[in-house]
């Protein structure tokens, strides 16, 4: 099948693979060939590619859509990054000043700090997994 994960930044990932696992609102999900039609939203998490070539590819995204029809898995993210792209030390500095603003965040503001801070920590996730390897 063919999967295409786009975000406002561009194309992370447009090539064959075997399935694909993404981080579903209602829970995670994963997608073969053949599968049924569906669209479904995700959230923060991973999305994990696994080509034809049986390597997995880990991409860090924030939420979006996912679309599946004819064996073909579009993506439509709100951000998505590759594993292999993210800079562990900028990411932790970015999920400890999600931290201290959450700190002293306005009440108001509480859940848009919340969201940041999760969505920093995701991305250390993401590239702390990714340590080591070629992908």
């Amino acid at each position: 099948m063919i999967v295409d994960i786009v975000s406002p930044s561009g194309r992370v990932f447009n090539g064959e693979a075997t399935r694909i696992k993404a981080p579903g609102v209602e829970g995670s999900f994963e997608v073969l060939k053949n599968h049924a039609p569906m669209i479904a939203a995700i959230e923060v998490g991973t999305i994990v590619v696994t080509g034809v070539d049986g390597h997995p590819i880990t991409i860090a995204t924030s939420g979006g859509f996912v679309e599946v029809q004819n064996n073909t898995v579009s993506v439509v993210a709100e951000t998505a990054e590759l594993a292999s792209d993210i800079d562990v030390e900028r990411a932790k500095a970015a999920e400890q000043r999600a931290v201290e603003a959450l700190a002293n965040a306005d009440p108001k503001v509480k859940a848009t700090m919340e969201a940041a801070l999760e969505r920093a920590r995701n991305r250390v996730r993401v590239a702390m997994g990714s340590v080591g390897t070629s992908r």
